[in-house]
């Protein structure tokens, strides 16, 4: 089996930089595997896709050598086992809890004896390269996604189980858990109370001896969780980013010619 190259730099000490596909479409997967990204996460948890959208992103993907991950739905034996047949090297699981559903994320991602996987890997014996088999245990990365109070609660616990690999930190819905809907979602969370949790996560992962990832909205704030201490950071997302870029041009264009666009057609039919 092909080396899972994240998790090679994660263990030589280099940290990563992950980009993030919602839009369920294989161009726009390809344009983003052509950027300097260091994985690529197909999010089928919040994502504008399905499944049948995620097999043509994956193949899109291969040609840049990009580690391809994926966001679950849920934690849910079947979906996590058709993504890893797909050819995946990584599973972020939302809403980790409990060690005990930690335990189970492992138990569908690992085949026997440290797991219940079912055998099948349909795209991922001819994606992955000879001795599938032999490798997938070692190389596919289990990631726990820790974003409610009680996972931050039981963050320690979640940590010690054999076979996760990696916690990672959805701070929008961290923020609403451990303020019970006080704070607002959002990403690069600055109250202390969310940077108290943020620091607790990440540091207990590194006291278990396994990696740290967050998702992060700015540049700026990647770079300051990597200075932190985070494996992995998530920059924005192909919406945010498309949104971001139409805005900005945009508004460069309204600015240059002093015409606002108010949704009502004008004389010569609105542009």
């Amino acid at each position: 089996m092909k080396p899972n190259l994240l998790k090679r730099s994660w263990s030589d000490g280099v940290s990563t930089v992950n980009g993030w596909l919602s839009i369920g479409n294989a161009f726009t997967a390809e344009i983003m595997a052509e950027q300097g990204y260091d994985s690529l996460t197909i999010d089928v948890q919040h994502g504008f896709l399905d499944y049948a959208d995620a097999r043509g992103m994956l193949q899109a993907i291969r040609a840049s050598q990009k580690t391809p991950l994926v966001r679950v739905p849920w934690l849910e034996p079947g979906i996590i086992m058709k993504c890893l047949d797909a050819g995946v090297h990584g599973v972020i699981c939302p809403m980790i809890n409990t060690p005990e559903q930690a335990a189970a994320l492992v138990d569908a991602m690992r085949y026997p004896p440290l797991g219940n996987r079912s055998f099948g890997p349909t795209r991922a014996n001819v994606s992955a390269g000879p001795g599938y088999f032999d490798g997938a245990n070692e190389n596919i990365l289990a990631i726990a996604m820790i974003e409610t109070d009680e996972g931050v609660r039981n963050v320690e616990a979640i940590a010690r189980v054999p076979g996760i690999d990696a916690l990672y930190i959805g701070p929008g819905d961290l923020a609403l858990g451990i303020s019970r809907g006080r704070l607002r979602p959002g990403l690069d969370r600055e109250e202390k109370e969310a940077r108290d949790a943020i620091d607790r996560i990440r540091e207990t992962a590194s006291a278990a001896g396994i990696f740290s990832g967050i998702h992060c909205g700015a540049p700026e704030y990647a770079a300051q969780a990597i200075d932190w201490g985070f494996d992995m950071v998530t920059i924005s997302s192909d919406v945010r980013l498309l949104v971001a870029a139409a805005a900005e041009s945009l508004g460069r264009f309204q600015g240059l010619t002093g015409r606002i666009r108010t949704g009502e057609q004008d004389d010569g039919g609105g542009y």
